[in-house]
């Protein structure tokens, strides 16, 4: 850990939701190895999600900690122990959790008022946070949770409406003003952008975008040289000061952080890890959609039969829910397929060791939701990706995938979601993508094109790397402006 002088104190707010707390907590556990002091703020169901991981790094000296709130579940209308975007049992109750969370605007400020800290970090879907830190002078950093890339399309398609001049859903269109040509169709957009109509989620989202304006700065879970040109395009058109300071997935060294990054594993990752063990390198596709989205048993059934007729090693990890819990599984595997896979799959049910997976040298490919935490994975890892988006940014971090980057290969997914997709991929378009990216010439050069993204990725976060310098530089800034306020305490 750096030895510095006058310590700084960030508080790091994060979205309750898994996506938006993994590299939240791996971004305060960064901050803390660089000589911070760092509160992570979260409430009483969230916590243990990450607690021992921040207990092991408080037994190696680092000053960090975990500060409880708590989540107004019942005063919002929601049922007790329902703190996480995962806990919703509805796509209903998601604008009375949205309430949920704006009611944390209260207890966030006297936090500030009794802590007084050197900055705050807060998730993008708090936007009241950054009138709530200058009301006392600290410095708000926003935090995105995604690249600068789907940030660049995602302001693109507001500003240009480029979406209103195509006659169809399935009608591909050109986003304009960017670096690079980036195709998509109204199908594969937001509900709240395709239908442009006012409700509580468009006003969030101009709230989101104004809040980022009046912040600080903009903090990226992202590398230079992963997206230079969009990093650049980002400054030039926010105008706000940003910094790079990703993959926060590779400050994750110990086996055990990486196994119990997010949750627990649902299965030994020692199994995993034997499995993985006896297959050869590179002969494995992973497949995982995150924590939040479902797919219908009809959809399962595809990507099983898909799974077999490919011939491929896999490892398969379903989302727990009724319709998909291992002891109903007949419902959407084809009848013998268990038997039929013996020793060539391994499905689990609920959370996986992912990026402890990704890691391994027999994972040769991976199927994602194209999550930006995901995404980084694949790309950390050196994996190539068979890119399944279905909701939120995830048909932008698939254009980066599949057109930017050109590591990876699409299934055809076109339809956006808010939780579950109702467009059935079929079986013939899964197979060929899986096919393509795991055999053959044009499978290799991909994988290399990958490789390359590893090395680079791995070379930011070190010592003189991008990310590295760019955290240095930020860590200086916020000395700076903590040495005037108390030169102006002291006048």
């Amino acid at each position: 850990m750096d030895s510095m002088p006058n310590q700084l104190h960030i508080l790091f707010f994060p979205y309750m939701a898994h996506g938006h707390m993994i590299p939240t907590v791996d971004m305060a556990r960064l901050f803390a190895r660089r000589g911070v002091k760092a509160t992570i703020v979260s409430t009483p169901l969230n916590s243990p999600l990450f607690y021992k991981t921040i207990e092991r790094d408080r037994q190696l000296g680092l000053d960090i900690s975990i500060h409880n709130i708590k989540f107004p579940s019942a005063e919002a209308g929601l049922p007790e122990g329902c703190e996480n975007l995962s806990s919703l049992t509805s796509p209903d109750m998601f604008p009375t959790f949205l309430k949920a969370i704006g009611m944390l605007q209260q207890p966030l400020e006297k936090l500030l008022e009794d802590f007084h800290p050197s900055c705050l970090v807060a998730d993008m879907v708090f936007p009241w946070a950054t009138e709530a830190a200058n009301k006392l002078g600290i410095p708000r950093l926003y935090f995105n949770g995604t690249g600068f890339f789907p940030l660049c399309v995602f302001d693109s398609i507001k500003r240009y409406e480029p979406h209103k001049g195509v006659d169809s859903d399935f009608e591909p269109f050109v986003v304009p003003g960017l670096p690079d040509q980036i195709k998509l169709t109204r199908s594969q957009l937001p509900t709240f952008i395709r239908e442009g109509s006012e409700n509580e989620l468009t006003k969030l989202m101009d709230e989101i975008s104004e809040s980022m304006v009046q912040s600080y700065g903009v903090v990226m879970n992202s590398f230079v040289e992963l997206e230079p040109a969009y990093s650049e395009h980002c400054r030039m058109e926010i105008k706000r000061k940003t910094w790079h300071v990703g993959p926060l997935s590779l400050c994750n060294r110990d086996m055990k952080d990486k196994a119990e990054r997010g949750n627990l594993s649902s299965r030994d990752e020692h199994e995993c890890m034997r499995w993985l063990a006896k297959k050869n390198p590179n002969s494995v596709l992973y497949i995982c959609f995150g924590s939040y989205f479902n797919h219908p048993a009809a959809q399962l059934l595809e990507i099983a039969m898909a799974l077999e007729a490919s011939g491929q090693n896999f490892i398969w990890v379903v989302r727990e829910r009724k319709q998909t819990k291992l002891a109903e599984k007949e419902e959407w595997l084809p009848e013998g397929f268990e038997k039929r896979m013996e020793g060539k799959g391994l499905i689990i049910s609920g959370w996986a060791p992912q990026v402890l997976i990704l890691d391994h040298e027999a994972v040769g490919g991976f199927m994602t939701h194209c999550g930006w935490n995901s995404t980084l994975e694949g790309v950390t890892a050196g994996v190539p990706m068979v890119t399944w988006p279905l909701g939120a940014e995830q048909f932008y971090n698939e254009a980066l995938i599949t057109d930017v980057l050109k590591i990876g290969i699409g299934v055809g997914s076109q339809e956006w979601s808010r939780c579950e997709q109702k467009l059935i991929v079929r079986k013939e378009d899964i197979e060929k993508a899986i096919s393509q990216l795991m055999v053959g010439e044009e499978a290799e050069e991909t994988r290399n094109r990958a490789k390359v993204l590893k090395e680079m990725a791995r070379r930011a976060t070190e010592e003189g790397g991008s990310s590295y310098s760019d955290l240095t530089a930020l860590l200086e800034e916020l000395r700076a402006l903590e040495t005037s306020k108390q030169e102006c305490a002291a006048d």
